[in-house]
């Protein structure tokens, strides 16, 4: 029994929640245990005590006269208490968790997944239910995300042991978890030949392998998943019912006996895997079906292999990605940095990418003329098999791992859609029978400057979600027309869908009815309102009118958008205002005009244009943004440069073509005016006769970018000329910068130092065009948006220039800067 008497709290020794108070009882000092709190107690107050267990504060005047002297309180309480735990906590380990913390603590009770999350009930002495509760918040698995541990105290109903009991089903909103790269101690069993699942391409347990690639819905179960149709043997059940075992209720769960099986097409006498690796070392190319869909494979130091793949795929110069056994290989391959490690090693496995070494070795078709690689580990135990293990034949030691689909299409997942679609691009399919309920490709990204930027957000990334800075109502966005992605929202939590594509081709946008409807499955997420871009052309903007089915559609302006992506991943608040700095290459004007550099004064509400770079005449559209020499004339016409037939662009340019773009530039026929800051890098690698014709998004601003890196120390830097208006927008006159390059290409200056001085000189523009808003508004927080910020040497000099001025520069680390990031920015604008 243990008494309770009135005390007073002198100091809380421990914080609060469920920690320790110093009590003053009858002049002595006493800790005790407060137990869950929502505040902490005040200094000064009166509290009945409960030794060693829960402290309950009443008012100072009940307990005078509740009490006089000492009382007899009782016998320690027995609870039972019910936990629902929201977050990412369905296949990721969470119940085995629940069951061994009770377990470990003697409460009875059960556990089970339900479409609010996992949701456990445990009986037993009262200190024990709250220390539970507390293990619950602050223990989890290494992969579960816990957002809220809500409690209710039930009645008393007795019983030993404790169970999982059968999952609940219902309208979900829980998380589902994203694919997660093979973990060490299944890798050293696939490696151990006396491990029973020695080299199962599909080892797996419940700290890593598939996950949202296999969700048909929620809750998180084995029935619920594309391994409903593998029994498990009798070897698995039992690993799946022991609370000791690392695959207690670990939901892909298989083995050679049970589970999913390999095999090549056309077939061979050879192990599957060995067959495959002969191929690849043969130069032929193979279909791989992974976690998301299908790779193309072949041996990257191949040029003949490689330049074939390219042929089929209909690829034009994009680089592929380059798969690797280990680290190591990759440092050969690579200058890595320790950033670019740690992000390879990742859970996540993306590709990063990373500056190639000259004697890499692998072919130059793989990345043409292009500085960086992009490197990825394995991340399926297929994929560290097709590798070998010691013994085996030698392969390949570096992979080209491309999508498995024609370029503009979606991934292909089907089994028979993968003989079909990939039959002219792949001479053989290495192949399994577990289905792939969502397609997902690898994400991309770098790091830059202290931190991940991501390039592309899918494979071990999605769907996670994101907080968000305010409570919103359910709403849908559906993102931009290039690098699509969706998303939904509510209350607190945005989920980004994976990686869709460019919304060029009728698959695509079937793909995008696809995702968004099963990012409502798995989120439980039913949206009232539809926000989409403002450009009347976008095929995801006709998509919106099209699914709106009644709802409200709210339009959003694309570079509005980009600089709100990033205030609300940095989490700010509803009325704070910053300077957005969103430079990329396309975004529709509500002046009729192609905007893409632009310095913007805004909350989520609204924006002001407060500053732009100063327009150019855009003739034919795409016509220029395929051919970088149109645009490099175009801002030489603007400048008032001539037309040196000495100038790279200049040369690149039929006698007739100029003829037609001097009478379009001089009557504005066929022409939109555009600020697009990525169409002046384009202009510019053009006059420095770096690239003149482009055939993937990108491309002659990225090849000026490696130019730049090997530019040297920088002596006469170019600069912009900043305008002041007192009527509309500041302008950012580029024809200063155009007349110096011209005049040192002329002079036979190097295309590096070119590039080196042109990068310094828009790093500068963003330090001016911060400081003239700082002038007018004063506001001292940037924020950087829009595909540009892809530059890892821009990135860097533009956070450098913001420091030294004393800025507050904010920039993307959670989702891409370019427009697969921007759904977010539509969801919180079109939500306030």
């Amino acid at each position: 029994m243990c008494l309770g008497i009135p005390g007073q709290v002198v100091e809380i020794v421990e914080g609060y929640a469920g920690q320790l108070a110093l009590v003053d009882v009858e002049g002595a000092k006493r800790r005790v245990n407060i137990g869950m709190l929502d505040s902490p107690p005040d200094p000064g107050a009166w509290v009945l005590i409960h030794l060693g267990f829960a402290v309950e504060l009443i008012d100072a005047r009940e307990a005078a006269r509740a009490m006089s002297g000492l009382e007899l309180v009782g016998q320690a309480r027995r609870l039972r208490r019910r936990y629902t735990v929201s977050g990412l906590v369905q296949g990721v380990g969470f119940r085995p968790f629940a069951y061994a913390t009770a377990s470990a603590l003697a409460l009875s009770g059960s556990v089970a997944n339900t479409a609010d999350g996992v949701v456990t009930e445990v009986e037993g002495e009262a200190d024990a239910v709250h220390s539970y509760g507390q293990r619950l918040r602050n223990d989890a698995p290494p992969l579960a995300m816990v957002i809220g541990v809500f409690s209710e105290d039930l009645p008393l109903q007795g019983g030993t042991g404790f169970t999982i009991a059968s999952s609940h089903g219902g309208e979900a909103h829980t998380l589902a978890s994203p694919d997660v790269a093979i973990c060490a101690d299944c890798l050293r069993e696939l490696r151990d030949p006396a491990d029973r699942r020695y080299r199962h391409p599909f080892i797996t347990c419940t700290n890593c392998g598939p996950r949202f690639t296999i969700i048909n819905s929620l809750p998180y179960d084995r029935r619920a998943t594309t391994m409903a149709g593998f029994p498990m043997c009798a070897d698995c059940e039992a690993e799946y019912a022991d609370p000791e075992d690392r695959r207690f209720h670990a939901q892909p769960i298989a083995c050679p006996s049970c589970g999913p099986t390999l095999e090549l097409v056309p077939p061979s006498s050879e192990n599957p895997l060995d067959a495959c690796r002969r191929l690849l070392a043969e130069g032929r190319i193979v279909a791989v079906k992974g976690l998301g869909g299908y790779h193309l494979a072949c041996d990257a130091r191949n040029a003949a292999a490689v330049a074939e793949l390219r042929r089929r795929k209909q690829r034009g110069g994009k680089p592929f990605a380059v798969m690797v056994a280990d680290v190591e290989t990759a440092r050969r391959l690579a200058a890595l940095s320790e950033g670019d490690e740690e992000l390879l090693d990742d859970i996540r496995r993306p590709i990063v990418l990373a500056p190639r070494r000259a004697d890499a070795g692998v072919a130059d078709e793989v990345a043409p003329d292009n500085p960086d690689l992009g490197i990825m580990l394995p991340y399926t135990p297929l994929h560290v098999l097709l590798f070998g293990l010691p013994g085996d034949p030698p392969g390949p030691d570096a992979l080209v791992m491309t999508s498995g689909n024609l370029s503009g299409e979606p991934i292909v997942t089907d089994d028979a859609a993968a003989l079909d679609r990939l039959g002219a691009l792949a001479d053989a399919w290495l192949r399994h029978d577990r289905g792939i309920r969502v397609p997902c490709d690898d994400s991309v990204s770098r790091h830059v400057a202290g931190a991940e930027l991501p390039i592309r957000r899918s494979r071990g990334y999605a769907p996670l979600p994101l907080a968000l800075p305010f409570e919103v109502a359910p709403v849908l966005a559906v993102g931009a027309d290039l690098k699509n992605t969706c998303a939904v929202a509510s209350g607190r939590y945005a989920w980004l869908s994976q990686h869709i594509g460019d919304m060029d081709d009728l698959s695509t946008i079937e793909a995008l009815t696809r995702t968004e409807r099963h990012l409502e499955e798995l989120t439980g997420v039913r949206p009232e309102t539809v926000v989409a871009d403002l450009h009347p052309g976008y095929r995801s903007s006709d998509w919106a009118r099209t699914h709106a089915d009644g709802r409200p559609v709210r339009w959003v302006q694309h570079h509005h958008a980009h600089v709100a992506s990033v205030m609300a991943e940095h989490g700010l608040g509803p009325d704070e205002q910053v300077i957005g700095i969103a430079f990329d290459g396309t975004g529709y004007g509500p002046d009729g005009a192609v905007w893409g550099g632009e310095m913007l004064i805004a909350d989520y509400k609204d924006y002001r244009r407060a500053a732009r770079l100063g327009y150019v005449p855009l003739a034919g559209g795409d016509a220029s943004v395929l051919r970088p020499y149109r645009m490099a004339l175009a801002h030489l016409h603007a400048a008032g440069v001539p037309w040196h037939p000495d100038l790279p662009a200049v040369r690149a340019c039929r006698p007739a073509e100029r003829d037609l773009l001097a009478r379009q530039f001089g009557s504005g026929a066929d022409c939109v005016p555009t600020s697009s800051m990525g169409r002046l890098f384009d202009a510019v690698s053009s006059l420095a006769g770096i690239r003149h014709t482009v055939e993937y998004e990108a491309e002659a601003a990225i090849l000026l970018e490696g130019q730049a890196r090997s530019g040297g120390a920088l002596d006469h830097p170019y600069s912009f000329e900043l305008c002041v208006s007192h009527d509309g927008p500041d302008v950012a006159d580029a024809g200063p910068v155009i007349r110096q390059v011209a005049r040192d290409v002329l002079h036979g200056v190097a295309a590096p130092v070119v590039a080196a001085r042109f990068h310094a000189a828009v790093a500068a523009l963003i330090g001016q065009m911060a400081e003239r808003g700082r002038e007018r508004f004063g506001i001292d927080v940037v924020v950087l948006g829009g595909g540009v910020f892809q530059n890892a040497l821009l990135i860097e000099a533009a956070l450098r220039e913001l420091g030294e001025r004393g800025f507050t520069a904010l920039r993307p680390r959670l989702l891409p800067p370019n427009d697969g990031g921007i759904a977010l920015g539509q969801l919180v604008i079109g939500s306030v």
